[in-house]
């Protein structure tokens, strides 16, 4: 195992995979040898040669940044050092697509089909989980859905099912414009996923979201798997109507079966947080090792979002649409979200958290570069906007921020049934369908093993990508046939929706 890394022949940094003391002599291909001139923290940058002020750092083979002061061969690197490059929206008009002849998702299948066991709905889309849904249309009714699934788990333990949960949220009065329409989006992309057996949706009857109106924007639902109650026009004791109904719903959803279905019905949603050093190196080419595999060779589908953490990245997935209208789109998808963070007064390149840092990263087109490598290399087939379901396979684009919960929320409703999540600092949550998180370095997967699901650090030590991959499909597979992920093990099931404007 070495000691460092030179990721591609045109840097002017190297990566440290363990710790170098200062004094160390190291011998980079294309460098010769290096004296490092200072301590070098494990997945942080060494200078390979002297890099004057102004000029560009280049990692991944572009640049990171330029550097704020002069540096020399053998010096430690961070954000300290590194300034960003990034500014406001650009038009792209010189970016052209590289292959107009993009082969059409699944074309390399060669009769070689993947399966999983999941369950077959009558729409035709495949849940990994049997699970019983309560879903709030206001926060108001927060405390009512809670009383309601608390009693239906005591009386049933949830038997013949894969949970029984409520996604309690804020919203659904008291919002105007886009905040409100991204609530009922989110709501009724839910009311539509395939990994729910049984939807109870309860409101109030007062809020914005009126319940009635809600129910007809999720337009055509299966009748039999999910039923609407309005607390106001209950007679009674609207917990005890509750507890009804949603029994009845569980008694239905226990009935459903797994049934082998082809790999092609897998929708997967691709996320980093707490990024390090090593998720460039580690994890995310995994990611995107698995993305290009279930695209390309069985035609599922992967959903790349975060678009912030796509700024100084993003030329890589432009060239890469498969056709003009999607690069047209994927423009609009980053010069929107430019916009976004500008109508706020924010600056585009402030990104970077301390974790982040603290691990490695210095710039926001560092974290971008790491970040985009999830997609692999396959063509981009659809773009999307907030809380859009997904229409095409293959690799698929999403708007949504880098927070967490939020884009992890936002992967989820648009039809992916499993969220893989890689993480150099480790995070506890989930979101509302399985929550895989795999850690860019060994010590983390050690210090955090009820976090960590997959460690993806054995890439930098003794093992090759085919054999990290291999075993990581398999894994993938077994949590689509019903294994279940850390967070779920521990009742982690969150939701977090987009909010952007005024509350009234």
């Amino acid at each position: 195992m070495k000691d460092f890394l030179k990721i591609n022949s045109a840097d002017n940094v190297a990566v440290a995979i363990n710790p170098l003391a200062k004094g160390t002599v190291v011998t980079v291909d294309g460098a010769g040898d290096v004296t490092l001139v200072s301590d070098i923290p494990a997945g942080h940058k060494f200078a390979l040669r002297d890099i004057a002020e102004g000029e560009n750092v280049i990692k991944y083979g572009f640049p990171i940044g330029h550097a704020r002061h002069a540096v020399s061969k053998g010096q430690f690197l961070d954000h300290n050092d590194i300034k960003t490059n990034l500014e406001g929206q650009l038009d792209y008009s010189d970016i052209s697509i590289k292959n107009h002849d993009c082969p059409a998702p699944g074309t390399a299948l060669n009769g070689k089909e993947a399966t999983f066991r999941g369950y077959v709905r009558p729409d035709g889309q495949v849940g990994i989980r049997n699970e019983i849904w309560v879903l709030p249309t206001v926060g108001c009714v927060n405390g009512i859905i809670k009383q309601i699934v608390d009693r239906v788990n005591a009386e049933t333990k949830a038997e013949g099912v894969d949970g029984i949960f409520a996604f309690p949220h804020n919203y659904g009065c008291s919002q105007l414009g886009d905040d409100h329409e991204n609530t009922k989006k989110i709501l009724r992309d839910m009311v539509h996923h395939p990994n729910a057996g049984g939807i109870l949706v309860v409101g109030l009857g007062c809020e914005n979201n009126q319940p009635k109106v809600f129910e007809e924007f999720c337009g055509e639902y299966d009748r039999e798997r999910v039923k609407f109650m309005v607390c106001q026009d209950i007679e009674g004791d609207e917990v005890e109507a509750g507890v009804k109904m949603l029994t009845d719903l569980y008694e239905k959803a226990r009935k459903c079966e797994r049934t082998e279905v082809p790999a092609s019905k897998l929708r997967i949603g691709l996320k980093c947080g707490g990024s390090d050093g090593f998720s460039g190196i580690t994890a995310n080419p995994l990611l995107g090792e698995f993305s290009d595999w279930l695209c390309d060779v069985e035609g599922g589908t992967t959903v790349l979002t975060e678009v912030p953490e796509m700024f100084g990245a993003e030329t890589i997935l432009m060239e890469r649409c498969a056709n003009d209208k999607l690069l047209g789109d994927t423009v609009s998808l980053i010069n929107n979200f430019k916009e976004y963070f500008l109508s706020h007064g924010e600056p585009v390149g402030e990104n970077p958290s301390p974790g982040n840092k603290a691990g490695g990263i210095s710039t926001l087109e560092e974290k971008a570069l790491g970040c985009t490598q999830k997609s692999g290399k396959s063509p981009v087939f659809g773009v999307m906007e907030y809380g859009e379901r997904i229409s095409e396979h293959g690799l698929n684009l999403l708007s949504a921020p880098g927070n967490d919960l939020v884009a992890s929320t936002a992967l989820a409703a648009a039809g992916c049934q499993m969220v893989l999540f890689t993480t150099g600092r480790g995070t506890p949550f989930g979101t509302f369908v399985p929550t895989m998180k795999v850690s860019t370095n060994s010590g983390l997967a050690k210090r955090k093993p009820t976090w960590i699901d997959f460690n993806a650090g054995r890439l930098v030590e003794d093992q090759t990508m085919d054999q990290v991959l291999k075993e990581f499909i398999e894994y993938v597979l077994s949590v689509a046939n019903g294994e279940l992920v850390n967070s779920e093990k521990a009742g982690i099931h969150e939701i977090s929706i987009f909010k952007n404007g005024v509350t009234l």
